[in-house]
């Protein structure tokens, strides 16, 4: 009976997937802003998206079986996508569209050159090649993010593999790429929300993957375009600090960060935008907000709504108590040198998932995306740390729903003092606890191998 299923299983899933992709055609037809050109458009870049995953999961399992079984959540994940992309998020709304128009009328690629927007120059390339096409803007926006989600599941993937590389033809790493497709935070920040969270993620997820399997300049080079994309990317760097002072990376491979940095700005640089201009958009980014909070599961979220206090001495408290945390993990990699294997890197990678946002000040309910995306790979390649997906990812989308229903989950009154996300601010604090206590547990083993 085994048997009987391990052949059908593979052409049931295929056939499911495949019924779920030929949705996509009705999905992409109702849709509101879509002519029919925008419409035909729509339809073949979503199945090539598709094909795209597929090629993806053949490259790197060389297995036809697996590949017939991921049709069905790639099939999945594309029908899901094409019935999120006609809602425009108030983000959308107020920035991304009128930064598209700024491109629009001010030539496109020559436009670099100018001030808009607030995120980063490779984006800013992104959205001057789509200013050239007639295809509304809201629709580009979202089926970018879905290709870089399609190459985030293909990075769950590759990391999966490399953190259980000794079980020979585990389905873990199948099961990443599937479940990353499918993560609700991951559908919704892209598809629905019209968000790019998922480009850092994936170059993070890949740069992971690629220093575990010793590959250490192209892992560098992957983190330096990561941060070029997005700050966010600084929350899981410092492991490649701890990987440097534990002796896995050497310092010259260090540098290609910095290069692959550059790399990603000079074409702004050559159009003249001002280095200033690049450099300083994420310090703009780091005074916008001016709130200790955004929604997002933090530590903040245990000062009581509208309490009396000293912001910046408490924004100050978070960043201390965010740099402890990380000077803490770099003397951890110090003190084991060669001792720190696989277990514990990733193990330390997802303590700076949660960790670093959780202390910090001012953060977004979305920049928990790494800590969503590490800890459902950790969760993929061992089975005892689901726990820790499942709080970090359950208190992420529990922010998202706050920010996307414009209304709190949950609040709780004690006394007089009002706490509006104190259900997610647990759980992710109980998230950095059970990786904290699992790193202990990795700091053992390995003690105990070197006995």
């Amino acid at each position: 009976m085994e048997e009987y299923w391990k052949k059908r299983l593979p052409i049931l899933c295929g056939a499911l997937g495949g019924a779920m992709l030929a949705g996509v055609v009705p999905a992409c037809a109702g849709l509101r802003l879509a002519g029919g050109e925008d419409c035909f458009f729509l339809i073949v870049a979503l199945l090539a998206l598709a094909a795209l995953g597929l090629a993806l999961v053949w490259r790197e399992t060389r297995r036809a079986d697996w590949v017939l079984a991921a049709i069905l959540p790639i099939g999945a994940a594309m029908l899901v996508r094409a019935l999120c992309l006609d809602y425009a998020s108030g983000d959308y709304n107020t920035f991304l569209c009128h930064w598209y128009d700024y491109f629009k009328t001010n030539g496109g690629i020559e436009a670099i050159a100018g001030s808009v927007g607030d995120y980063n120059v490779p984006y800013l390339y992104f959205i001057a090649a789509i200013s050239y096409l007639s295809v509304p803007d809201l629709y580009l926006y979202k089926l970018f993010s879905i290709l870089w989600d399609v190459l985030l599941a293909w990075g769950c993937l590759r990391l999966v593999r490399s953190l259980t590389r000794e079980r020979q033809g585990s389905a873990a790493p199948l099961i990443a790429f599937s479940a990353a497709l499918l993560l609700p935070t991951v559908v919704l920040n892209g598809a629905y929300w019209g968000q790019c969270d998922a480009i850092y993620g994936a170059l993070c997820v890949h740069a992971a993957a690629l220093v575990l399997e010793g590959k250490n300049k192209r892992s560098v080079a992957l983190m330096g375009v990561a941060f070029a994309f997005k700050l966010q990317a600084v929350f899981v760097l410092p492991l490649w600090g701890m990987l440097w002072l534990a002796k896995k990376v050497k310092f010259r491979e260090l540098w290609v960060f910095p290069l692959a940095y550059l790399a990603m700005i000079a074409p702004a640089m050559a159009l003249g935008k001002p280095l200033a201009d690049i450099v300083g958009v994420y310090l703009k980014q780091m005074g916008e907000y001016p709130r200790l909070t955004l929604n997002a599961p933090s530590a903040y979220q245990f000062v009581p709504y509208h309490a009396q206090l000293d912001q910046e001495l408490a924004a100050r408290a978070g960043i201390l108590a965010a740099g402890a945390l990380v000077l803490a993990l770099l003397g951890l990699g110090l003190w084991l040198g060669d001792r720190l294997d696989r277990g514990a890197a990733m193990a330390a990678a997802v303590v700076l998932c949660v960790g670093v946002p959780f202390l910090l000040p001012h953060m977004h309910e979305r920049y928990f995306f790494l800590a969503d995306v590490f800890t459902l790979c950790w969760a993929c390649a061992n089975v005892r740390r689901v726990p820790a997906a499942v709080l970090a990812g359950g208190a992420s989308l529990a922010s998202y729903c706050v920010y996307l229903r414009l209304q709190y989950n949950f609040t709780w009154t004690v006394g007089k003092n009002l706490y509006v996300m104190p259900l997610e601010a647990l759980a992710m604090l109980a998230a950095l606890a059970f990786a904290l206590w699992a790193l202990a547990g990795e700091i053992r083993r390995t003690k105990e191998r070197t006995v």
